[in-house]
């Protein structure tokens, strides 16, 4: 656990240059880009911020499309409350470390004490190392010059989708995929940014509901 976490920290890590420089980019200040990788600590919702901003959407379209993205950490929350079972005092420190990477490398684990080892070196390792990368990436960004140079304009579709290829194992996924990714093509050239991945979630949960049916009686009524 402990091996694979470090190794999932600098490999992550490492990836936050790119967030570091497009967040200056976007028009962002060096401290403001560092304040998203210390306080909002997600990397595909913090792409998602800077993205809406530095293509001229407003801070509320930012914000929505961010804490959409994020909510997949509040599933991770309740999975990994049944898993590691944390006590109340470290409650504040397991949600700050929630992430893709520490809820992976800790599901992955069979013994208890290997999955909280896991979750901590994968949590913490990447927390390290995001924030120092992010830090580089936003100094060194006029430096870089347009991050379309360097392919780093790219890097924040590549990492979404690298994130949603293994979990399209079923019908109901992929389905759900196609139809939000035609959705977001579709409405890009017509709306404000940030808006295409509301709606598509809207789309998404519209899918969602007539795979699964509609609730009877006084719910379906409601």
């Amino acid at each position: 656990a402990v091996k694979s976490g470090l190794s999932i920290a600098v490999a992550v890590g490492i990836y936050g240059v790119s967030f570091g420089a497009l967040g200056v980019a976007s028009g962002l200040s060096v401290l403001q880009t560092c304040a998203l990788s210390l306080l909002m600590f997600t990397g595909g919702s913090q792409f998602a911020f800077v993205g809406v901003i530095g293509g001229g959407g407003t801070g509320l379209s930012a914000l929505i499309a961010a804490t959409l993205l994020g909510l997949r950490n509040g599933v991770y929350g309740m999975q990994l409350e049944a898993l590691l079972r944390p006590s109340r005092r470290l409650a504040p420190a397991f949600a700050q470390f929630t992430i893709d990477e520490s809820m992976a490398n800790a599901s992955a684990q069979d013994d208890p004490d290997e999955q909280r080892r896991g979750f901590w070196t994968a949590g913490i390792g990447v927390f390290v190392a995001w924030n120092a990368f992010t830090l580089l990436g936003a100094v060194a960004g006029d430096a870089m010059g347009d991050p379309a140079r360097w392919g780093l304009d790219g890097a924040a579709c590549a990492a979404f989708l690298g994130l949603l290829w293994p979990r399209l194992k079923g019908r109901d996924p992929i389905a759900i995929a196609v139809v939000c990714a035609a959705a977001t093509i579709l409405f890009s050239p017509f709306t404000p940014p940030g808006l295409p991945i509301i709606m598509a979630a809207g789309v998404a949960a519209g899918v969602w509901a007539l795979q699964h049916g509609l609730p009877h009686g006084g719910q379906h009524r409601a």
